[in-house]
């Protein structure tokens, strides 16, 4: 099974796609995202800093991702993985080369998500999250949308917003996006990897292209 990169912007489906690779080709997920909320929950340095930085939208410096991120990669040993969030530069993704050389891993693509900027907006700032069961609904999109914005439809929580889902931190992301990470597309391409997925579908027919495109690389 081919182990997988995301490359993609914000809000552009990777957790969605995850989610099904996960629960049906048994992936394991490794989120930059979900292990730097880990953290930024801690009562350290680290945590402060992380938390202060993913408030304003940006980028976490490598000294501080880069070690966690090796860390959780040794642990999954054989399993096949999704990596999302990692790389977001050509720095990173040097690293990552380097990396994978060292433990002698070969196997994998990457998924390139391609959705226009004001369908990602609406997904930022309209996603709702259930604290309680982590149900994950959007005001925005019909088929999405709680049966009021306020509660969950599953246990009736109050839904939240997370601290960085507002425009502001979005513009920030999406424009570091474009000249940080965007470049990997060209670096991909170049080493034959890269595989390109639209991102605008609706979730059923992403699973169906993920497939179809797993099952002529597992070929």
């Amino acid at each position: 099974m081919k182990n997988i990169i995301f490359i993609a912007p914000p809000a552009a489906g990777k957790g969605t796609i995850s989610e099904y690779l996960i629960k049906n080709l048994n992936y394991t997920h490794l989120s930059t995202g979900d292990l730097l909320r880990k953290v930024a929950k801690q009562d350290n340095e680290n945590g402060k800093k992380i938390r202060s930085l993913m408030k304003e939208g940006k980028f976490i410096p490598d000294e501080i991702i880069l070690p966690l991120f090796k860390d959780e990669l040794l642990t999954l040993k054989d399993k096949p993985f999704i990596l999302d969030g990692m790389p977001r530069t050509l720095k990173q993704a040097k690293y990552l080369d380097n990396l994978f050389q060292e433990i002698d891993l070969n196997n994998y693509i990457v998924l390139s998500l391609n959705v226009d900027k004001e369908i990602l907006k609406e997904r930022i700032i309209g996603r709702r999250i259930c604290p309680d069961c982590g149900s994950s609904y959007n005001i925005y999109f019909e088929g999405l949308k709680p049966k009021d914005n306020e509660h969950c439809d599953n246990c009736g929580s109050s839904l939240i917003q997370r601290e960085d889902d507002n425009l502001e931190a979005f513009q920030v992301r999406y424009q570091a996006y474009l000249e940080e990470t965007e470049p990997l597309i060209t670096f991909y391409k170049e080493k034959k990897v890269l595989q390109e997925i639209d991102g605008t579908k609706q979730p059923l027919e992403i699973q169906n292209d993920v497939d179809k495109l797993l099952r002529n690389q597992n070929d």
